[in-house]
């Protein structure tokens, strides 16, 4: 079997790709469709392509467990899939495409639109050696799903609501075989046949619907839907007059097993000789008429339909968040009109001043630089920078310009805003280490670009270390690395830089008290302002606004399923900031209530265990949905998983510590100091 022809862009092409993509964003010339989601009209007997992406694994039904995660290629050679007569070609994929494992190719199978095919001979000879066969059938074994494409849509399996036996729910994929259970064996069972099922809408040239079976010359075909029905059979291939391959998908109907020449009651892999199977493959098209319009063809994938408990559970949760939100800052706000009232007497003795305590006696300090602040001003500057981002990109989510039609857009836009947004990180990172009396202020500019970032990269080139290892198609291919590179130190280091030039340039922040040059002694707190104890309770509020998306973002991530509720995101994105925030100010007011100053880490560090909890989630989720045996799956799931907590400590980080920093400088310039 000759080798795929991989055709890879460079890494200057992805590079201008990824500058032109913005220009993707703008609407479409023709009518109201977003970006890279406009229709595609057929006229009956036109070609339909279908594209072939990689193998992705899915829950097994026995124990309703993931056994893998890693994808591959459709034509590895192991698999032994009918290619093209001129090789398979890669298929034009975004950059965030390629991120998220999308490796999309050609396939030789010949649809035409609105024609009906019969067990037509995809390859009519195809031979497994048994190590190869091996090869599959662990595959079938760990549940491996086809990910086929035609018109944008994704092939689907599709399968009825327990609740509601008459609503259809559209699973993406479809298996590439199934394990039956024989007295004590397991045979895997290969599907080389394919029923695809296609749903179209059928309009007139002047817009309007014309009837089903219309097929005039002014008529134009959409694809609304994509069914998949696969067998496993021994198809029998015979030729007629001029050698043509015809295939019978009916006369017998016994599955097919590879043999691999294993004791099907072991799970010992021993060849004892040289078996192997030979095999065809075939597949039938059936179109279906449809009324579905195009517009909402995505609806049956997303499962748009009750999402009243999804409501439920949010609102829940929300008017929970509030209520606790809402009693912290009428407690805060009493408190401080109290202390400020009495701190702004001016009928208060000497005696009295001695006695005071509180908030009020750290001023000369409270303002005091932090210990490290170099290393704190760069994270600002990188939480800044992910703040800004995350908020774009869920507005753009929610706005519809995201859709899933436009494969990787999620990703492109990230990368794409992430980069563009290294002024704002830059700027911050400069001002609040100007405001801190640093002096180091070329290492400051350096380290704001490279440092978060390059902690990420290293665990993501840890990660793709592995997945080359195991020839996983999750494995980021070098051009697009390069490409990365590229973009980053063409584009975001220098953007940063700028910014840390004009933060530089503006004048500090001037406090609203002075400091003081003795530092004051700080006596002993409460067990409860304890930093262990802080870090616990801080992280604790902001994530329960988080966890109603986390199984679902989480299912999105290793189920490989559709995520469509940016709008329940964009509220639990807003709860989250107000939650961090206000948790945040409450344990640094009651810490400077203990004369304790050292507020600036502890503010970030408190707000930051947010993420202490998502990477826990994290571990309940491998423990409770994820069985996997071979390490490279598990340093994939928990190298990425430390990868989300890491970024989620530094956005709610700098959330929180610019809560507070507003919340101290309001509260100090509110008294008067003598």
């Amino acid at each position: 079997m000759p080798p795929p022809h991989r055709r890879r862009p460079g890494p200057f092409s992805l590079l201008l790709s990824l500058l032109l993509s913005l220009l993707l964003l703008a609407p479409a010339s023709s009518g109201f469709y977003l970006p890279g989601v406009a229709p595609t009209d057929y006229a009956a007997g036109d070609k339909v392509p279908l594209y072939v992406n990689h193998l992705t694994p899915t829950l097994s039904k026995e124990d309703q467990r993931l056994h893998s995660l890693l994808s591959y290629d459709y034509y590895l050679p192991q698999l032994h899939f009918c290619q093209p007569s001129d090789g398979p070609h890669d298929v034009q994929e975004s950059l965030g495409s390629i991120l998220f494992g999308d490796r999309i190719k050609t396939s030789p199978f010949d649809i035409r639109m609105a024609r009906n095919e019969t067990c037509k001979v995809l390859c009519e000879s195809v031979t497994y050696p048994a190590e190869d066969a091996y090869y599959v059938n662990r595959m079938i074994e760990r549940n491996y799903n086809f990910n086929w494409l035609i018109d944008g849509l994704p092939a689907a399996t599709v399968g009825t609501d327990k609740d509601d036996q008459k609503f259809q729910l559209y699973s993406v994929g479809f298996p590439l075989g199934k394990v039956v259970q024989e007295k004590n064996s397991r045979l895997q069972m290969l599907n080389n046949h394919y029923d695809i099922i296609i749903d179209y809408h059928v309009l007139n040239r002047g817009g309007g619907v014309s009837k089903v079976g219309d097929g005039g010359k002014d008529t134009r075909h959409r694809v609304v839907g994509v069914e998949v029905q696969p067998r496993s059979i021994h198809a029998i291939i015979t030729h007629d007059a001029d050698g043509n391959p015809i295939g019978d998908c009916t006369t017998n109907q016994t599955p097919l097993h590879l043999d691999d020449d294993r004791d099907t009651t072991s799970q010992e892999h021993e060849h004892t000789s040289e078996t192997t199977t030979t095999t065809a493959f075939t597949y039938s098209v059936y179109w279906r008429a449809s009324s579905t319009p195009w517009a909402t063809r995505w609806d049956k994938y997303l499962h748009v339909r009750d999402t009243h408990i999804h409501w439920y559970f949010l609102i829940n949760s929300t008017i929970i968040v509030i209520f606790l939100t809402g009693s912290v800052g009428m407690v805060l706000l009493r408190a401080l009109r109290k202390d400020i009232a009495r701190y702004n007497q001016l009928d208060l003795t000497e005696e009295d001043v001695q006695e005071d305590s509180g908030w009020k006696l750290v001023h000369g300090d409270v303002f005091r630089p932090p210990s490290n602040p170099m290393l704190l001003s760069v994270f600002l500057g990188s939480g800044a920078q992910l703040f800004v981002m995350t908020g774009f990109t869920i507005i753009f989510a929610l706005l519809g310009f995201l859709s899933p039609s436009n494969r990787g857009s999620l990703g492109t836009v990230m990368v794409i805003l992430y980069t563009l947004l290294g002024f704002i990180g830059g700027y911050v990172s400069a001002r609040m280490y100007k405001a801190w009396s640093g002096e180091n202020w070329k290492r400051n500019i350096l380290l704001t670009p490279l440092l978060v970032p390059s902690i990420v990269f290293l665990a993501f080139i840890l990660i793709n270390f592995f997945l080359v290892f195991e020839q996983s198609s999750g494995a980021v291919p070098f051009t697009t690395i390069l490409a990365l590179v590229g973009i980053w130190f063409v584009i975001s280091v220098p953007l940063s830089i700028a910014g840390s030039w004009v933060g530089f340039k503006k004048e500090s922040f001037a406090s609203p008290v002075r400091t003081n040059q003795i530092p004051r002694q700080i006596p002993p707190g409460p067990w409860w302002l304890k930093r262990r104890v802080m870090y616990v309770v801080g992280g604790a509020l902001p994530f329960g606004a988080l966890l109603v998306e986390m199984h679902l973002i989480m299912g999105s991530i290793w189920f490989h399923k559709v995520y469509y509720m940016f709008g329940f995101l964009f509220i639990c994105y807003g709860i989250m900031i107000a939650t961090t925030s206000t948790t945040t100010i409450l344990l640094v007011y009651h810490l400077l209530c203990s004369e304790n100053y050292h507020w600036p880490w502890c503010a970030f560090l408190t707000a930051g265990s947010t993420a202490l909890y998502i990477a826990t989630y994290a571990v309940f989720f491998w423990l409770g949905n994820l069985n996997m045996g071979g390490m490279a799956s598990n340093v994939v799931y928990l190298g990425y998983s430390a990868i989300i907590a890491f970024l989620a400590f530094v956005l709610t980080g700098t959330i929180g510590w610019f809560a507070c920093w507003i919340f101290v400088r309001r509260i100090y310039a509110s008294i008067k100091i003598d």
